[in-house]
């Protein structure tokens, strides 16, 4: 369901590429530190937009250096590295757990259930120092799914059950800025679960899997509707962006969400328009 939230690079300066980079190695480099080398599997650039967002709110200490990595041995990164990015990386992992846990017990995916095994002793921790986070993620799922197996039809109510979890996600704390990293994080859960459900639309009629469009899809004006509902989850997003005091990374933020997000769009509409005029 993650991999939406990119940035657009060929909008992005030379600097503002390293620094982007530098938060999305350094995530990964958190992962596998924290959690070994299967845990940089789970790795998704959404997380990494969340800790651009919330470092350049909270100005943690952060420290920057040159390392290699498997992905990347033959040249020297930069890498970021504070404590925004490790609650990522836990963030990251126990999203990603509970994510193939539901894909085992509602599809019987074996794979799913051995990835999980793989970083199931990690969770009990994350669960320890983020409780109100990992409360949010198994509500959310476990409503996710309950929707699904009844059909709901209004397509906004996994959309604001996805919504309320990511929500909680990015509140990283309870104090003045709350309210907006909350509502940030839950419009733009709107946004990831209806994008999600847009690019599987195809496979789910085929398969006959719950999709909350599948009713709307044969509507002339569909791709409109569509257009018109992820506009609004995103200026949601950037009417919070626009009034957070954001310095360091607006510029970057502000490519994900004008430019590197549509980017993304445009390229799953061409792919559904191809398949459909097969």
């Amino acid at each position: 369901m993650f991999g939406y939230v990119v940035a657009d690079l060929e909008q992005l300066n030379e600097t503002q590429t390293e620094l982007y980079r530098s938060y999305y190695c350094g995530l990964c480099r958190s992962l596998k530190k924290q959690f070994g080398n299967f845990g940089r599997l789970t790795l998704n650039y959404d997380m990494a937009f969340m800790v651009l967002l919330l470092a350049d709110l909270y100005d943690p200490k952060t420290e920057v250096f040159q390392g290699r990595c498997m992905v990347h041995p033959a040249k020297e990164r930069k890498m970021s590295e504070n404590q925004l990015i490790d609650y990522g990386a836990a963030m990251n992992l126990l999203l990603a757990y509970y994510n193939l846990m539901d894909d085992w017990e509602d599809e019987g995916k074996r794979r799913s259930l051995t990835a999980a095994n793989r970083i199931k002793r990690y969770i009990p921790s994350i669960e320890e120092q983020y409780p109100r986070q990992a409360r949010a993620v198994r509500e959310g799922l476990r409503a996710l799914r309950d929707i699904e197996l009844r059909g709901e039809k209004n397509p906004d109510a996994a959309a604001n059950a996805f919504g309320a979890l990511l929500g909680e996600i990015f509140l990283w704390k309870k104090d003045r800025w709350a309210e907006d990293c909350y509502r940030f994080g839950d419009a733009l859960g709107h946004f990831i679960y209806w994008m999600d459900a847009y690019e599987d639309l195809p496979k789910d009629r085929k398969k006959k899997n719950y999709n909350p469009f599948l009713l709307r899809a044969e509507a002339p004006d569909f791709e409109d509707w569509i257009e018109e509902i992820l506009k609004g989850a995103l200026g949601e997003c950037a009417l919070i962006l626009e009034r957070l005091p954001l310095v360091e990374h607006l510029d970057i933020l502000r490519n994900v969400l004008y430019s590197g997000i549509w980017s993304k769009y445009k390229i799953i509409k061409e792919k559904r328009n191809e398949s459909e005029s097969l």
